[in-house]
């Protein structure tokens, strides 16, 4: 009977272990998406702000520490294909999101019944 309980209890740490990275890589991944989504209103407004320009308008683009001068429908362009890009990507991480909150889910079910199961056995023990 302690064998098995021990047993159990290897079991048991193993599954808390697990739950404790999955929490991790959930706070992680939601921390990069938080920042996504602070990129796509940053973007958002830029193209707000392009769209507002004359076509004639000059418009520049920082590389390092120099501007360089930049056609205003290239630069339309490369922000729309920015927010596309950030948007695409929020959405994988929210699906990376949903699928750690089903382990989690799973590994909190599994860590219960460990739990119960080793509680037993240490009652049978006493």
């Amino acid at each position: 009977m302690a064998g098995r309980a021990k047993e159990v209890q290897l079991q048991l740490q193993k599954e808390v272990e697990e739950f404790k990275k999955l929490q991790k890589d959930s706070q992680k991944l939601f921390a990069q998406k938080q920042q996504l989504e602070t990129q796509l209103m940053e973007n958002k407004v830029v193209k707000e702000e392009l769209d507002l320009l004359e076509t004639d308008a000059n418009v520049f683009k920082l590389i390092g520490p120099v501007l360089v001068k930049q056609d205003l429908n290239e630069a339309k362009m490369n922000v729309e294909k920015r927010i596309e890009y950030i948007q695409n990507e929020s959405k994988r991480h929210e699906k990376m999101l949903q699928d750690l909150e089903k382990k989690q889910v799973s590994h909190r079910e599994d860590l219960g019944k460990l739990q119960q199961q080793y509680q037993q056995l240490m009652a049978k023990v006493k």
